[in-house]
């Protein structure tokens, strides 16, 4: 079926996005499929190479975050999120077609073939390779070995009780990017800001996947929200202190000051406040609360720029 202009929005979309009111709607399915109409993914999926290379900048004495990296990252987010998500629905045409939260993507809907699907794939990752090759070689390999957990995700909701795992090895993977994107090489610190993001993504997704577990159950798609129940807030609270402190291991190895921890702290307070509000049976609730960690990435991105420019000044 060709794209139309009444070609109907996903109910998680927010209402009077920019793709709804400005773009053609022969555009529209593809903007949908890259989910450029809910940029709270590519958010999350950018702020950890943020977090990165504003360590890294603290870590050698600059006053800034290399700012060319910072835009690389942007664009680099934009484009490999929107080609992660086309790869998953592909992959998950039939489950997307069972469940209620994803049966109008555009490829189960129609709007778009599985053909069509895959040529707007391959232009996104050739997006992607372009951002990739500005950097140096080391950072150039390790984004490579990134593609690995990229093509396993969509898979592990068939298998295991721990998609969300997956896709923190996967969504954290730029906590390394920006340490190597500025040293050519990696150490310990930005290890640790991985295994911290990966336990925040095991957290803000947990609270995603909220969303769709009666769904889930009947097509037989597994994940932490159905593993956890009702246990989900222990559990979050438990995730959420790990990634916290892994942070702060991180923080401390790379010789980063004061600012930076006031930031954790109120990082840690905000992350609190989700344990806190979160009502699992509340679809509204969990989105909001889901959403919400791209606030969270902010304040500790701005932490980590403010105590490289403190400690250089």
């Amino acid at each position: 079926m060709r794209p139309t202009e009444a070609a109907p929005a996903v109910p998680d979309a927010p209402r009077g996005n920019w793709v709804d009111r400005f773009l053609p709607g022969s555009w529209k399915p593809y903007a949908r499929m890259a989910r450029l109409d809910r940029p709270i993914g590519w958010w999350l999926l950018l702020l950890p190479c943020w977090w990165s290379a504003a360590l890294a900048a603290d870590a050698l004495g600059e006053r800034w975050p290399d700012p060319w990296h910072l835009i690389l990252f942007l664009v680099g987010a934009i484009a490999m999120r929107g080609a992660g998500c086309t790869y998953n629905d592909i992959v998950d045409r039939d489950i997307d077609a069972s469940v209620a939260r994803t049966r109008l993507r555009p490829i189960p809907s129609g709007q778009v073939s599985v053909r069509q699907a895959k040529l707007f794939l391959a232009a996104q990752a050739l997006v992607g390779l372009v951002v990739l090759v500005q950097f140096n070689r080391f950072a150039i390999l390790l984004g490579i070995a990134s593609l690995l957990t990229v093509a396993i995700y969509p898979f592990l909701k068939r298998v295991t009780d721990w998609p969300q795992l997956g896709l923190g090895i996967a969504f954290s993977w730029g906590a390394l990017m920006g340490w190597a994107a500025a040293f050519g090489s990696l150490s310990l610190s930005p290890v640790l800001l991985y295994l911290g993001g990966v336990a925040w993504t095991i957290g803000y997704d947990t609270i995603y996947a909220h969303q769709d577990k009666e769904d889930d159950a009947l097509v037989g798609v597994r994940s932490t929200a159905r593993l956890f129940g009702a246990a989900t807030r222990p559990y979050l609270a438990g995730f959420y202190a790990l990634a916290t402190l892994f942070f702060a291991a991180s923080f401390y190895i790379a010789g980063a000051g004061l600012a930076a921890f006031i930031g954790l702290a109120l990082g840690a307070t905000h992350l609190g406040w989700q344990v806190a509000a979160l009502r699992s049976d509340d679809p509204d609730n969990c989105l909001r609360l889901f959403r919400s960690n791209r606030d969270y990435g902010l304040i500790l991105f701005a932490a980590l720029v403010a105590d490289a420019w403190l400690t250089a000044a």
